[in-house]
């Protein structure tokens, strides 16, 4: 019966996952429509391309991403991460993501002949077992149900080496910085066009760690600026980020 249940759950999870690229890329095909191919890429990863790339790039080096690593990003989107991230990190990069528009507008945008980037369908990393040094998600377990964020932690895992770390960010109902989202995700529902937004606890997530066989290194709160700036960030408000930023949603880094 544990075993059916499992299957189970993966078919559903994978009927699941087909409905949501489907939601994705019409999000997208519509945001072109309205804004043009640069503007929707940017708009679509939500926007503030350069500065939230940048805080994304502090954001990986903090927690230990070595300039000749291997890091796999999942949800890569139009290259928000890996724009900045190129101009400074010499070793290996595989972006995935499942919208063949974004990844298109990353692959040609990001001037890294030794990069890879892969459309993908489902829940899986197209790379062979114990191979990559991190595995970041940002701003992915946001759109996902629970049961895919955790079926996307069991691959992250498989493709790590030992010692290896999963980064990823999440919406916390008890930051109160995330709860405009939520307010917002409830004027949405009558748009089918757009993305979920999914709010994880921190409570839940050492339980799946202790499953996953993962270890908690840390989390942290969206809502404060703990990262270490080695340059001002600047936003399209004029706003500057100095010394310490957030990407603003949560961070967790479990650990292999």
């Amino acid at each position: 019966m544990k075993i059916f249940r499992r299957q189970e759950s993966r078919k559903a999870n994978a009927r699941a996952s087909v409905s949501t690229n489907e939601r994705y890329i019409a999000a997208v095909k519509e945001l072109i429509a309205n804004h043009g191919l640069e503007r929707a890429m940017e708009l679509f990863v939500g926007g503030e391309f350069e500065a939230i790339g940048n805080l994304e790039v502090a954001t990986l080096k903090h927690f230990g991403l070595s300039d000749d690593g291997y890091l796999i990003d999942v949800g890569c989107g139009s290259g928000r991460l890996a724009q900045p991230l190129s101009r400074i990190f010499q070793g290996k990069y595989l972006g995935i993501d499942v919208v063949p528009h974004l990844v298109d507008f990353a692959r040609q945008n990001i001037k890294r002949p030794d990069w890879q980037f892969k459309v993908t369908k489902g829940l899986t990393i197209p790379e062979r077992d114990g191979v990559a040094d991190m595995v970041c998600f940002f701003s992915v377990f946001t759109h996902l149900l629970h049961e895919q964020s955790y079926l996307y932690l069991l691959e992250a895992k498989r493709v790590l080496k030992p010692g290896g770390k999963i980064l990823f960010s999440f919406l916390d109902f008890v930051v109160p910085g995330h709860w405009p989202v939520f307010e917002a995700a409830i004027g949405d529902l009558s748009t089918s066009s757009q993305p979920l937004s999914v709010f994880l606890s921190k409570e839940a997530i050492p339980v799946w760690a202790a499953h996953l066989g993962l270890t908690v290194q840390s989390i942290q709160d969206g809502d404060n600026a703990d990262i270490p700036l080695p340059d001002p960030v600047v936003f399209e408000s004029g706003a500057v980020m100095r010394d310490r930023g957030t990407v603003g949603q949560s961070v967790c880094v479990l650990s292999a």
